[in-house]
């Protein structure tokens, strides 16, 4: 290629046809081609595609910019044959100029036949078969009587059966375009076409293949889909059935019943008839067939006398027979016509002695009965490797096959042609090859074309050798000028792109096969011709085209011309400049398919890539900072110049408890303050937050102003020390305070509070606290730090961090394996290699030899690991323990338990004691010889990493069961030796107050943000607001767009619907559809939000504080971490230590809640967004300005997100225009009736005929309803959804997208639109519709009749789409005739669509819901579906078993029945179980409780209820037999909570649970059926 186009393509692989294509939409250019090779080149003649190529565009192109063109032919000629040397030597040399080229060709063959060898060419005679005459008329009588029929059809094509039947331009719209245009009267013709088939399988066949023929297809229109809506399809069946029961046979019946049958015999060269009492041993004798021939002979003799099977067929069967011992036998058997290529493989299927011959038919695109390019090369493909020996097919093989085992090829037919004649020769590529022509014996054409063929070869390669001279025949190189440019034409200048005379009637096929359609409307032109008659005397045609109604214009009236076909090239091509100058068609002469190309639903591009914009697109992000948090003073304290002061601002956190908790440590919590280095927006300060802290408990937390505080750069290096100790603590980060990383982009400090009011804010905060917290030498100790797992080599983080894979749990499981036994740890039960923490050499005086002292208690000191320490002054403290690095809250000092106390048994377990007492425990497990035996132990509960706060971790608002409603909550405790623990520098108090800073900092950095987004968008609206838009619900926050996306994308389609539609008016449906989807796809808001760096606001991730990044302390990603196997943090030490004892305490807490989703891979140190989540953001933001500040703050947010629209309505020039429909149609409908269905008048009544007719009705200069159903669908989206929102402002976001796909769906427009006799007012013009219609409507009045049933999408009958398309048309006819207002749209559909979906009356959908219900019962679900017929079959399996079974045409709704049917099943089994074992109320049934508690949180959400509030009143029982009593209660919206149910204690939660459930629902059924 040339320039241009795809660089990197340097050779285009095509077919002629798409070559033309290109070539006349200027796609490419002639003069970007360098080569152009053209295989099988004699068909460059006439109007082959070759032919126009080269006569339309090779040779209107300067010499100097064609391309050299190359041809390839097994002959120049494609004749029956040439007459002479000179006629020869013409054709050749116009073939010559049109290509441009000189013909060659190789003197000498021999050297050609080492490489392609010459078949030996045998001559096969067979008799003339006997006429079926009475079958062969009443077969033709059927075609004659269909005809009658099609052509009195009222709603044929009225060029249908004019003259030339359409000139061929639908073949041409096929062989053109690719596409098959449908036209109502097919199903005639089509029979037509079939008949033919059969008559001609009669005749050149017999009846027993022309009754496989038939039956084949009977059978397959039986098995078409579409057979219950297409009535031509039930017309063509009972012509069909007819013909099979005339035609019906058996070949054994010849042989059996006939008496007077005649066998025959057969030579190469003759057929010898036998008399009948000859007939079985005459074969036998005369036979020259091998063995296993002898049972056809008989029947095949029988059925030809009887006509069964003609004397050809029986020919062929005798020709396959030779060649049953052949090696590798590889045929192809060449017939004219597709029937007899399909029904040969089915005669050799059916005779025992063509067993050796697997047989597969090969046949072309251009038919009915066509193949698929994949299904040709898979059957060329098992030709080759022998899978298929025989390959009977039509001339589609004749070119290009080249399979070199083929050692046999037989013409079945003569071919028609010398070239075809050549060709399939050529197919015989093994050397030895035998190339057999069937020739009908006395047949003189056949022999007469035989001999022209051998002639006309010789003279063929003799002239292409030698060259005759011609120069005196005159006339004979004027093929270019003729056929250069044929007739007018019509190009763009831009492009160039053409249409002539020659393509301007398949390029009008090909617009209205591309205009909106359903499958009951036909879309094609219609051309009615005119007579005129000349002065002269002569005739002259004129061609009115008539274009569908969706189209820009419906009528053009073409000029005279000479012939009908010139009439209808003229029309068409007068129409091509008129869609063009329209906007119908492109620069390119395309149909205009709206801008760009489609890409709806589409995920990936062509490399398997996801696109733009779609969910499985995901990319890396840098995390946004809000601009006001940058300080450079955070860099202070480095250098020695002169001391600097700091103008900074102090906030306090402000926390108050609401609920109740029995934890003490739950309120001993240290206050804080955060200071920045600029004044915070007061919307940040009006902001609370909650914080789940435990699960009775949330703290609200803000902030509040205390006042602009000067700082010295020493108070502030204190400061920055001691954030940086506390944060590395709490966030399990080591860092030092002298080398840590500050960052100027996020520059603020955590300050501890003293307490007390101060009119000056300095002295609100601790300064004491700092210096004591900062200066001490307890941090030189590396278990004092954070990450002490480092020092002591175990990986096992320990404080802050979620990701605690390396656990003692994990070492005992490795050492259970044989693992080598842990250096630190050794093995279970075992004693360990040496002293852990002698070895650590961190905890002074540990000497076993040194005799012990005795510790005076009576003094109320301690011996701790490296100090004494009075016992009071541990309250509150928090110890590290020095075996294991692990830090505890101190609880208390147990005075009645020493290291010699007896070690408590693990809960359940009743083996052997493993270890007698604490000190022996320490001894076998660490090495560690304990020294003051007599010490009390140190009660402690274990330090929690640093949690997620804002996360409702102890809500479960989807109903299902989690860990947290498992277990009742406990708090663990362990008792320590004191000389084994270190006190830690922070205090208890201290680090509980700052695990909560990390979670209240999100909250305001997102906030922050969000101010700083709404400053650049610059329009009034909440920032709080804002926020919510920016949060994915993937944070799992109390807030999240969802919501607020919905409506937003409700908005955006229908403002940007609205413009299209008024601005646009010639575009039809489609095209207005494409270009919408471009303006408002993902990909195009995805853009937008890339644009606008919405990508730095958004919060998609559930916040980790492993992962957060506070000033001066960066998060730490190991390289180690990554598996995801874990168990709960302390329990761990429980399960291993066995330190403790349980404590129940029915608040607990927070410590040993679990976070969801915590355990991610290291990428989530990185900020990941898909591409669908920007998209949605962009729709949110709508949504909420829509909220917020209605439609001109909308309008304000797009206008600054980039959709450049006109969003005011008097911006957009639009004007409707009054409809001008005839007045025999306004005559034609009730408009009374019509207006009084729907309660409103219409000003301009052809809006509303418009809106009620459909593309299938004959025009009549009414345009259908398609433009108005596209403004009328989006109209409606946006009022329901926006109904909706505003009605249901509580309701979570899933179920608000559950009611919005019931209510705005075709399925329950179709209902509404019925159940207000709108269908009674449909214009249509298709019987297959009025029928479908006629069924939808009995449907709906059955389902009405059925109890309690409600029409929201869950029908069991599939409604025409039509249906639901009208009621959207008449909501946009009504919204155009009220001068383009929405309310009054809403005013008339409002009472329509009453009763709206209410959360209530929502059905959940079969299929959902029978998945629920399996996934709680941990049982396997299965669909299985079959096709028979038109009929789908879902079956649906349980753990196996069959359970359901439904069937229906469409298979989605043969899913739902069948679902629905297996749901009835299950439970009807439940009940009958539980009656059986005589628990009916089902206490004890598991199964059936599971569904009762399902059932139970169905009603909540139905009825916008919060969830049911489960607790754990009793545990108890021996750990064998163990027995848990629940109670649950639920807060209904009307009577306020409902009294405790207490169930019967059960040996599990779930049962226990399930117990209680059953009691809350007869309660419930009480209160709401009395």
């Amino acid at each position: 290629m040339r320039g241009g186009g795809n660089v990197s393509l340097k050779v285009l692989v095509m077919t002629a046809q798409i070559l033309l294509n290109i070539l006349r939409h200027s796609i490419v250019k002639m003069e970007a081609i360098n080569l152009l090779i053209l295989d099988e080149c004699h068909h460059a003649v006439k109007k082959h595609p070759y032919s126009l190529v080269m006569s339309e565009f090779y040779h209107t192109t300067p010499k100097e910019k064609r391309p050299s063109v190359f041809g390839m032919t097994a002959s120049p000629v494609n004749l029956k044959g040439v007459s002479s040397q000179v006629d020869c030597a013409v054709k050749i040399r116009n073939l010559e100029s049109k290509l441009d080229s000189v013909v060659c060709t190789i003197k000498d063959r021999k050297e050609l036949e080492k490489h392609v060898p010459m078949p030996s060419e045998v001559v096969v005679e067979y008799d003339k078969a006997s006429s079926l005459w009475s079958l062969h008329e009443k077969i033709k009588q059927m075609e004659q009587t269909v005809e009658e029929a099609a052509r009195s059809s009222s709603r044929r094509s009225k060029w249908q059966f004019m003259g030339a039947r359409d000139a061929g331009a639908k073949e041409e719209l096929r062989q053109v375009y690719g596409v098959s245009e449908r036209t109502e009267s097919d199903g005639a013709a089509n029979l037509i076409q079939k008949l033919r088939a059969i008559n001609y399988a009669l005749g050149e066949l017999g009846q027993w293949c022309a009754y496989k023929v038939a039956h084949a297809f009977l059978t397959a229109l039986q098995n078409d889909e579409r057979a219950n809506h297409q009535l031509d399809i039930k017309f063509q069946e009972s012509y069909l059935v007819t013909v099979v029961s005339l035609l019906q046979c058996n070949l054994s019946e010849g042989a059996i019943s006939e008496n007077n049958a005649t066998g025959s015999d057969m030579d190469d060269a003759s057929v010898n008839g036998n008399e009948p009492n000859e007939l079985e041993e005459g074969e036998l004798a005369t036979s020259h067939i091998v063995s296993g021939g002898e049972h056809v002979d008989v029947i095949i003799g029988a059925a030809v006398a009887d006509g069964k099977v003609t004397p050809k067929v029986q020919s062929l069967i005798k020709i396959l027979l030779k060649y049953q011992h052949t090696e590798d036998f590889r045929a192809i058997i060449f017939v004219e016509r597709v029937v007899a290529a399909l029904v040969l493989p089915k005669v050799f299927m059916e005779l025992p002695s063509l067993s050796f011959v697997k047989s597969a038919s090969l046949i072309g695109h251009n038919n009915s009965q066509e193949m698929r390019t994949s299904q040709m090369q898979d059957t060329i493909a098992r030709f080759r490797d022998g899978r298929v020996t025989v390959l009977v097919a039509t001339s589609v093989a004749e070119e290009g096959l080249d399979i070199r085992q083929c050692n046999v090829v037989i013409r079945f037919d003569l071919a028609k042609t010398v070239l075809a004649y050549i060709q399939s020769r050529g197919r015989a590529r093994k050397p030895g090859s035998d190339y057999i022509l069937m020739v009908e014996r006395e047949n003189l054409s056949h022999v007469a074309f035989l001999k022209n063929a051998r002639n006309s070869e010789e003279t063929l390669r003799k002239e292409a050798i030698e060259r005759t001279d011609i120069s005196h025949l005159k006339d004979t190189c004027s093929i270019n000028s003729g056929e250069a440019v044929d007739g007018t034409m019509y190009q763009v200048q831009s492009t160039g792109a053409v249409v002539s005379l020659n393509s301007a009637v398949g390029l009008i096929h090909f617009y209205c096969s591309q205009l909106p359609s359903d499958r009951y409307s036909i879309l094609h032109p219609e051309f009615t011709i005119k007579h005129h008659e000349t002065p002269g005397g002569l005739m002259e045609y004129s061609c009115e085209l008539q274009l569908p109604c969706n189209a820009p214009f419906e009528k053009l009236e073409g000029p005279p011309c000479k012939s009908m076909r010139l009439a209808q090239q003229a029309v068409c091509l007068a129409a091509c400049k008129k869609l063009h100058e329209m906007g119908a068609f492109t620069d390119m002469l395309l149909p205009d398919k709206g801008i760009g190309a489609e890409t709806d639903k589409v995920e990936q591009n062509d490399e398997g890539d996801p696109l733009p914009g779609t969910a499985r697109q995901r990319e890396f992000y840098p995390e946004g900072v809000a601009d006001i948090l940058q300080g450079e003073w955070i860099l202070s304290g480095k250098g020695c110049e002169e001391p600097k002061i700091f103008n900074l601002y102090m906030y306090s956190v402000n926390c108050e408890n609401t609920g109740f908790s029995k934890d003490p440590l739950l309120n001993q919590v240290s206050e804080f303050a955060v200071i920045f280095g600029a004044e915070l927006d007061a919307e940040v300060l009006s902001m609370s937050m909650d914080l789940f802290v435990a699960r009775a408990v949330i703290t609200k937390a803000s902030l509040v102003y205390e006042g602009l505080i000067k700082f010295r750069e020493t108070q502030l290096t204190s400061l920055k020390s001691f954030h940086v100790r506390l944060m590395s603590i709490v966030l399990d980060v080591d860092v030092e305070p002298s080398n840590t990383p500050w960052d100027t982009a996020k520059a603020y400090l955590f300050v501890p509070l003293a307490g007390g009011k101060s009119t000056d804010p300095v002295h609100l905060i601790d300064w004491a606290l700092i210096d004591e917290v900062t200066k001490t030498d307890a941090w030189i100790n590396p278990l004092q730090r954070a990450r002490p797992d480092v020092y002591l080599g175990t990986n096992e983080r320990t404080l802050g961090g979620d990701r605690r894979e390396y656990g003692f749990a994990k070492l005992r499981h490795g050492m259970a394996n044989e693992q080598k036994s842990h250096p630190t740890y050794g093995i279970r039960g075992a004693v360990a290699q040496f002293d852990v923490v002698k070895a650590s050499g961190l905890a002074p005086h540990r000497d076993a030899s040194r005799v012990p002292f005795q510790v005076d208690l009576t003094n109320g000191k301690l011996m701790m690991a490296d100090s004494c320490i009075m016992v009071e002054d541990l309250g509150g403290k928090i110890v590290t323990a020095a075996h294991s690095g692990k830090r505890f809250y101190v609880d208390s000092v147990r005075f009645d338990m020493t290291a010699e106390n007896s070690f408590p048994r693990k809960e359940g377990y009743l083996g052997p004691l493993e270890y007698g007492s604490y000190a022996e425990y320490y001894k076998q497990k660490y090495g560690v010889e304990l020294i003051y035996r007599q010490q009390p132990l140190i009660r402690a509960r274990g330090v929690s990493y640093c949690k997620n706060l804002l996360s409702p971790r102890f809500e479960h608002s989807d109903g299902h069961d989690a860990v947290s409603e498992e277990t009742p909550e406990k708090t663990y405790y362990v008792f320590l030796p004191p000389e084994l623990c270190f006190v830690h520098p922070l205090p208890g108090s201290l680090v509980r107050g700052a695990q909560r800073l990390p979670s209240i900092m999100r909250r305001i950095e997102s906030m922050l943000l969000a101010v700083q987004l709404k400053d650049i968008i610059n329009y009034p609206v909440p920032a709080s607001k804002i926020l919510e838009a920016l949060t994915a619900a993937s944070c799992q926050e109390t807030f999240c767009y969802e919501r607020a996306e919905l409506l937003g994308d409700a908005y955006l389609k229908w403002v940007v619907s609205r413009f299209l539609f008024l601005k646009y008016p010639q575009k039809h449906e489609g095209q207005l559809t494409r270009m919408r989807q471009q303006m408002v796809s993902n990909m195009v808001l995805y853009r937008y939000a890339l644009n606008k760096g919405l990508q730095s606001y958004i919060q998609a991730d559930r916040f980790a504080p492993s992962r957060w990044a506070s000033p001066g302390v960066l998060p730490v990603f190991d390289e180690d971490t990554k598996e995801a196997d874990s168990s709960l943090f302390y329990e761990e030490i429980d399960s291993d230590e066995r330190l403790s004892r349980k404590i129940h305490n029915t608040d607990g807490y927070e410590e040993d809640e679990m976070e969801d989703g915590e355990l991610e891979s290291d990428s989530s140190s990185y900020r990941v967004l898909s591409g669908k989540t920007l998209a949605d953001v962009v729709e949110a933001l709508i949504g909420v300005y829509y909220v917020e500040g209605g439609k001109c703050a909308a309008n304000h947010l797009m206008r600054w997100i980039g959709i450049e629209i006109d969003f005011d309505l008097k911006e957009i020039k639009y004007s409707v225009k009054p409809s001008t429909v005839p007045d025999n149609i306004l005559k034609s409908i009730d408009f009374d009736s019509l207006e009084g269905s729907l309660n409103c008048k219409f000003s301009d009544r052809g809006l509303l005929v418009e809106a009620i007719t459909h593309a299938s009705r004959p025009s009549s200069g009414v345009s259908c309803y398609q433009r108005l159903e596209f403004v009328g669908d989006a109209v409606l989206d946006h009022l329901i959804t926006r109904y909706l929102f505003f009605t249901y402002t509580d309701l979570p976001p899933g179920r608000l997208t559950d009611l919005r796909a019931a209510a705005v769906n075709n399925e329950n427009f179709a209902r509404v639109a019925v159940k207000h006799n709108l269908h009674t007012h449909l214009r249509h013009g298709s019987s297959a519709l009025e029928k479908q219609i006629r069924d939808f409507v009995k449907e709906v009045q059955n389902e009405l009749s059925k109890p309690g049933f409600n029409s929201f999408g869950l029908g069991d009958c599939k409604a025409p789409k039509v249906l639901g398309d009208i009621f959207e048309s008449i909501a946009g006819a009504i919204f155009l005739d009220s001068g383009c207002i929405t309310a009054s749209v809403w005013e008339v559909f409002q009472p329509l669509l009453n009763p709206m979906v209410t959360p209530e009356t929502l059905p959940m959908h079969p299929v959902r819901e029978l998945q629920e219900r399996c996934q709680q019962q941990a049982e396997g679900l299965e669909y299985k579906a079959t096709r028979t017929g038109n009929l789908a079959i879902v079956e649906v399996y349980v753990d196996g078993v069959q359970v359901g079974v439904a069937h229906n045409p469409q298979k989605k709704m043969a899913q739902k029945l069948a679902a629905r049917n297996a749901l009835v099943a299950l439970k009807e089994k439940e009940s009958a179980e539980a009656k059986e074992s005589g628990e009916v109320d089902g206490k004890e049934k598991n199964g059936s409780q599971s569904f009762t508690r399902q059932t139970l949180n169905d009603i909540c959400l139905r009825r916008n209820w919060p969830m049911p509030i489960y607790q754990c009143i009793h545990e108890g029982g021996p750990a064998h037999a163990k027995r848990f009593t629940f109670a649950v209660r639920v807060n209904t919206s009307d009577r306020g909570w409902t009294d405790e149910c207490i169930g019967d204690p059960m040996p599990s939660v779930k049962k226990a649970k399930d117990s209680a459930a059953v009691l809350l629902l007869e309660l419930l059924n009480k209160w709401y059926t009395r």
